[in-house]
């Protein structure tokens, strides 16, 4: 039988810490290219920095000529998140605080070397939140699929979601609908002003693309999360199902349970294989069956709500 290995923690930690990182840059993409030249005001603490950054215009021309004399969002995001660390090491853990302080720095480090653009990469704004938000949420997924966050309301969602069974997506819009309702009270560039264009109906419109924009992050956000949460259960009958049951506690780091049951045609005694696992997990756990039994007879079904060590924790409402 070929031998399987357990997977090396330290290099798990690594691949996580790295998909953390590039996660975020087409985060700060559609920020810098869409949002942000859109003059929307995006979701979370990126639409914080964003009001920061509207409000300030002109105010710091000397230190910041770059960025027509508003604070840039690198420095507004990572002053915030310092402090947002604190809590996050006191409320979800040091180690999730580790990898916030990697996602608040990338995310940093991304908004300052990406160029601000002039003009949005889709001039439509409706179409601009739609694309950028969905984006927003796929990135944002993947970051919290792998235990970090960027900061700002991720902490709060992630601190509601440890304690209480809530969407992620549900507890951030409401954050999210505050801190764009807030951009009403933001001056508006003269060039965006139309010829005839009210400038309450642009600031309506300029809520309602956020909203726009929201929606769309959060239904990508839940949509990402459930997928790659999604569970399966294995059932394995083979004569091999010692083998079977070792390799895949060993490689897969799951727990594997033996029942009894009888062959109703034989009526044989035999050992039946159970297995709950991530559907990500599926395709390795088909390969250790090949490789110890390939004529091995196999179950595989999707189950839903599973709780316990290794999934989801059981959350009274």
């Amino acid at each position: 039988m070929e031998v399987l290995l357990q997977k090396n923690p330290v290099q798990r930690t690594i691949r996580e810490y790295l998909m953390i990182v590039l996660a975020l840059f087409p985060f700060a993409l559609m920020v810098n290219w869409i949002f942000v030249p859109q003059n929307v005001v995006g979701a979370g603490l990126t639409g914080i920095c964003s009001i920061i950054y509207y409000a300030t215009q002109g105010l710091f021309t000397d230190l910041f000529p770059e960025y027509g004399g508003s604070i840039p969002l690198w420095i507004s995001s990572l002053t915030i998140n310092i402090i947002l660390l604190l809590v996050a090491g006191l409320t979800v853990g040091w180690r999730f605080c580790i990898r916030t302080l990697i996602g608040v720095l990338a995310l940093a480090f991304w908004y300052r070397v990406i160029p601000m653009r002039d003009t949005p990469l889709i001039e439509d704004p409706v179409s601009a939140c739609l694309v950028g938000g969905f984006v927003f949420g796929i990135s944002l997924g993947i970051v919290m699929l792998n235990n970090g966050s960027s900061g700002g309301t991720d902490i709060v969602a992630m601190i509601i979601h440890s304690y209480r069974d809530v969407s992620l997506g549900k507890v951030m819009i409401i954050c999210d609908a505050i801190i764009i309702g807030c951009s009403y009270f933001l001056p508006i560039p003269e060039h965006l002003l139309v010829d005839g264009m009210d400038v309450v109906d642009f600031k309506i419109k300029r809520i309602l693309y956020g909203l726009c924009m929201t929606v769309s992050y959060t239904v990508a956000l839940d949509w990402i999360m459930a997928r790659m949460r999604q569970s399966v259960q294995f059932f394995i009958f083979s004569n091999k199902y010692a083998e079977i049951a070792t390799a895949i506690n060993q490689t897969v780091n799951r727990g594997v349970t033996i029942l009894d049951g009888t062959g109703w045609y034989s009526k044989q005694p035999m050992r039946v294989v159970t297995v709950l696992a991530r559907k990500q997990e599926s395709q390795m756990i088909f390969r250790i069956i090949k490789s110890v039994d390939p004529n091995a007879f196999v179950s595989q079904a999707n189950v839903s709500g599973v709780f316990g060590q290794g999934f989801d924790t059981i959350k009274n409402k």
